[in-house]
């Protein structure tokens, strides 16, 4: 019997269509005779949908004809078992049974635990990491702050939210003047690029600050990595064990690595593949003394924000110095990074299947441990009648 996975992406975020992007390679690449794949899209205003249209790229091009086919769902929990049930009509149809939950979604209101805490809550084992891990990854000044207490090495940076810009920017420019110049400017939950600038002086700090709080209410400025080489290392794993990937050297077209090189870098007219189109070198060029520190720091970066399924950390590197700084994760990283699992002998279809298997072992062992007790506290408790009253009358 196949096991049913459903596949969500989609989402109320500006990668949105990075995620239908990263989710289609995936589906087009898990095998068919071991599942039974069921995508569920979250459409930008937050309704979920499902339907076979939905495995087809091109149908994402005009929505509104699609809303006419897809059915707007939800996903329930009955007797043990999960569904995704019909949301309009007077009767809740299940659509289809699903066994676990597949989110290959990217940015703030699903990559960030928001989607993940309510799978957790209706029950269904899901692959990736949990809460927790998915927050701290998606807040780049929190997983900092976490880093530094584990002395692992990032750049010196100042954060700030738009009310206290508004309020008092001259100080906050003093602040960032302070750090030297070049700085990057970024949202600080967000990804893909999406908002980052880097200034060379303040009339363009000024104005990368105004673009970035067009985005976020939280704002990271880092001081900028001089003699810069970009690398990324894939983690898979979970608390308990890690490997990584071979490494990758990013070739940018700019100062930083942007949403253009990321996914548009193709060329007109052609389809994006996602992060496996942007322009690299694999392995990178860095010395074997060098990768051993970064495949480590990646692991200790995977464990220290409780990490789990395959996670993409980026590295700065100051080619001069040799000095490495974590950059930060990628809790789903766009297209699950298989292209730097390829080199290592892991095809994608042998990615997937390990991620798959390695969340359904994680929840049966989690189902060992102890969240509630079948005792209940207030079966024997009695209220007294002015403890009763008050109740009553906050009720009216």
């Amino acid at each position: 019997m196949k096991i049913k996975v459903g596949v969500i992406f989609g989402g109320e975020t500006v990668e949105h269509e990075v995620s239908i992007i990263s989710a289609l390679q995936a589906i087009e690449n898990m095998n068919q005779d071991k599942y039974e794949i069921i995508p569920i899209y979250i459409a930008k205003d937050r309704t979920w949908y499902t339907g076979h249209m939905l495995f087809d790229i091109d149908v994402y091009k005009d929505f509104k004809d699609l809303k006419k086919y897809a059915v707007p769902c939800t996903l329930v929990s009955k007797d043990g078992s999960f569904f995704l049930q019909k949301t309009k009509g007077i009767f809740r149809k299940n659509l289809a049974e699903l066994d676990i939950a597949f989110p290959i979604v990217h940015g703030n209101n699903v990559e960030d635990g928001t989607l993940h805490g309510y799978l957790k809550t209706v029950g269904i084992p899901f692959v990736g990491s949990g809460v927790l891990g998915s927050a701290l990854g998606q807040d780049k000044v929190v997983m900092k702050q976490v880093f530094a207490s584990m002395n692992l090495p990032i750049v010196d940076y100042i954060w700030f939210y738009d009310t206290e810009y508004a309020e008092s920017s001259e100080d906050i420019l003093k602040s960032i003047r302070n750090l030297g110049f070049p700085v990057i400017v970024k949202p600080a939950t967000l990804g893909s690029s999406v908002g980052i600038s880097c200034a060379k002086n303040e009339l363009e700090l000024k104005k990368a600050i105004e673009e970035a709080i067009q985005y976020d209410q939280k704002i990271i400025v880092e001081k900028a990595v001089s003699n810069l080489v970009e690398v990324n290392c894939s983690v898979l794993g979970n608390y308990s064990y890690q490997e990584t990937s071979e490494i990758e050297e990013v070739l940018t077209s700019d100062e930083i690595l942007t949403y253009q090189d990321k996914y548009i870098s193709g060329g007109k007219g052609k389809a994006s593949k996602g992060m496996a189109s942007a322009s690299r070198i694999i392995p990178a060029r860095i010395e074997q003394n060098m990768a051993k520190e970064v495949r480590n720091l990646a692991m200790a970066a995977f464990r220290a924000l409780n990490l789990s399924g395959v996670c993409r950390v980026d590295f700065l590197i100051d080619k001069e110095s040799k000095k490495v700084y974590i950059n930060e994760p990628n809790t789903i990283p766009g297209s699950l990074s298989f292209y730097l699992w390829e080199p290592t002998g892991k095809k994608y279809r042998e990615l997937l299947d390990n991620l798959l298997t390695q969340a359904i072992k994680d929840y049966k062992e989690k189902t060992k441990k102890i969240y509630s007790f079948d005792t209940n506290i207030l079966s024997g408790y009695v209220m007294g009648a002015k403890g009763l009253k008050g109740i009553k009358g906050k009720l009216k």
